[in-house]
Order: C-alpha cells, then sequence, then structure tokens
C-alpha cells in the first residue's frame, strides 16, 4: 500500500491485476471468440463466445460485489464516525446522507466531517461535489 498522501486529484485507485490484467485477458477472448465464430460458424465457436461473455460479466460482477461490500462498511464506518463527533441533537440528521453522501465524506477529516455533511444535506451534493469542498484529506490506504 502507498502511503502516498492522498487528494481529490489521486484519491482514485487501480488494482493492476483486475484492472489491466485480468480486464484486459477477458476482453481479448470475448474479440476473439467472436472472430472465431465469425469465421468458423461452428456450435463450437458460439459456445466459446458464450463462455467467453460470461467470463467478462462474471470478473466484473465479482468486482461490483466487493465495491458494494466495502461500500456498506463505509456507510457504516461514517456513520459511527458521525455519531461520535457530531453534537447528539444533530444525530437523528446522520440517517437522511445518502450511501453517496457518506462516500464522499469518508475522506473528510475528523475536524471538517460534520460541516461536510451538514452542508451535503442542505445542499444535496453528490460525491464528487463533497470529495472537492474537502480541506483536510484524511487518506484511505484500504480501500479494494
Amino acid at each position: 500500500m502507498s502511503q502516498t498522501p492522498q487528494s481529490f486529484k489521486n484519491h482514485a485507485r487501480f488494482d493492476p491485476l483486475f484492472h489491466f490484467f485480468l480486464g484486459s485477458v477477458v476482453f481479448i477472448n470475448v474479440i476473439c471468440a467472436i472472430v472465431a465464430l465469425i469465421r468458423h460458424p461452428h456450435w463450437h465457436s458460439a459456445w466459446w463466445l458464450v463462455l467467453s461473455v460470461a467470463a467478462l460479466v462474471a470478473a466484473f460482477k465479482i468486482r461490483l460485489y466487493a465495491l458494494k461490500v466495502q461500500d456498506r462498511v463505509i456507510r457504516l464506518e461514517e456513520r459511527l464516525r458521525l455519531q461520535a463527533l457530531a453534537p447528539a441533537e444533530w444525530h437523528a440528521q446522520i440517517y437522511r446522507l445518502s450511501e453517496d453522501q457518506l462516500i464522499g465524506l469518508r475522506f473528510a477529516a475528523d475536524d471538517e466531517v460534520v460541516e461536510l455533511a451538514k452542508q451535503a444535506l442542505e445542499q444535496n451534493l453528490n460525491r464528487k461535489q463533497i470529495k472537492q469542498r474537502i480541506k483536510n484529506w484524511r487518506a484511505d490506504h484500504w480501500r479494494v
């Protein structure tokens, strides 16, 4: 894990094995299967295409499942953090924040997260808008 200071400009993260290797291999496999079916129309070629598309779908569904679990954990973590940092009278508002807003707030430092959460609710800010307003970036080196 890189410990380079994160910011809005560099917080996106790639997993080289997934994004560059696996993604490329399954995509190229689908292309090869299409070419094979066009050049040699046969049920074997058609079945290869079906399996290739299934592998492509499986690769991306597996990635989406991991991201969805990560989003659920972030939602829980940020609600707990806001309950610890926000005044008690504001706790009811925490559950009005959308998942998208909570995910954006995860990068805000403790000293600004409550104010940003209030702004997110009042101005209906999305994840990107929240991240752009963060002054003191809290790095997240554990993301999938």
